[in-house]
């Protein structure tokens, strides 16, 4: 695989994972009292699966590999937030002494990044394979929306 491509893809992952922990912190109101249900997050899994198929007209069998991704992508998410019901009292506990607990932050911090390491080579593999399911066409308006930066939430 060429450098370009493994970077963009590697940056892709990043992307998703910033933005999953950042909705998973997120201050809306399902977030109030833990992680987002998991009824919700497949409501939320199924409009954006539903908004990417009909703006790239996605036949049946790309549709089926977008369903891996979004399942790969959301399976990352779950395991990134672990068995922690409220996120914001863990990284509370981390500040709620006299000192940092440097060493529960640290802790933390490999957790993620194990998770990271073991699942990130699904989610790449599903994405390639999604990416390369896609006509010349699709990949060029893939390529244009990520340039715009605005995703595949906008309203554009």
């Amino acid at each position: 695989m060429k450098p370009w491509i493994k970077r963009s893809l590697m940056a892709f992952t990043g992307i998703s994972i910033a933005i999953g922990g950042l909705a998973a912190c997120s201050s809306r109101g399902h977030h109030e009292s833990g992680p987002m249900s998991a009824e919700r997050a497949a409501e939320i899994r199924g409009k954006v699966v539903d908004r990417i198929t009909r703006k790239l007209d996605l036949n049946a069998e790309q549709q089926q590999k977008l369903g891996v991704l979004a399942d790969k992508v959301q399976a990352q998410r779950t395991a990134l937030i672990g068995q922690t019901t409220n996120p914001r009292a863990e990284m509370g506990a981390l500040v709620a002494g006299d000192k940092f607990d440097r060493a529960r932050a640290l802790s933390l911090l490999d957790e993620k990044t194990r998770v990271v390491q073991v699942t990130s080579p699904e989610v790449i593999t599903a994405l390639a394979d999604f990416y390369d399911s896609l006509n010349p066409t699709q990949q060029a308006e893939v390529r244009e929306r990520l340039s715009k930066r605005h995703g595949w939430f906008s309203r554009g």
